[in-house]
């Protein structure tokens, strides 16, 4: 089993070292983050998503899409329809300390947007709240 947890409690890949823990989203990205480059292998990335492992993957709510695991609740509408970051499937907590819960006018976020963008003379929220509340 080669699953670890990288920075910020994402879900990884382990390398050979048994010490490498690489974020899932930088798998089969053309970059050998291992040293014997096992996370750029042909029978890891020879059949994209089906030769990864399950827990490098999550199943947008349209099942032709995915993602990689640690893009689940990241903030950003990485399968589209914002299915990565609400709903059953993602089971995502609420926004974090870094974050603004609003209705977003920006398709890029779902629920909440960074809080450095509050207050910078710009509408993020459809309630304005980013720029008189937060």
């Amino acid at each position: 089993n080669r699953f670890c947890a990288a920075s910020n409690n994402r879900t990884g890949f382990l390398c050979d070292d048994r010490a490498t823990c690489v974020p899932a989203s930088q798998v089969c990205d053309s970059v050998s983050d291992c040293r014997n480059g096992e996370d750029e292998q042909e029978k890891l990335c020879g059949d994209l998503p089906r030769s990864l492992p399950g827990y490098l993957v999550f199943r947008c709510s349209n099942p032709v899409y995915w993602v990689y695991a640690d893009q689940r609740c990241n903030g950003m509408n990485d399968c589209g329809d914002c299915s990565d970051e609400m709903g059953s499937l993602a089971a995502c907590p609420p926004c974090g300390s870094e974050w603004w819960s609003c209705s977003p006018v920006l398709y890029e976020y779902c629920s909440c947007i960074p809080r450095r963008l509050c207050r910078d003379g710009v509408q993020h929220c459809l309630s304005w709240s980013d720029e008189y509340t937060c």
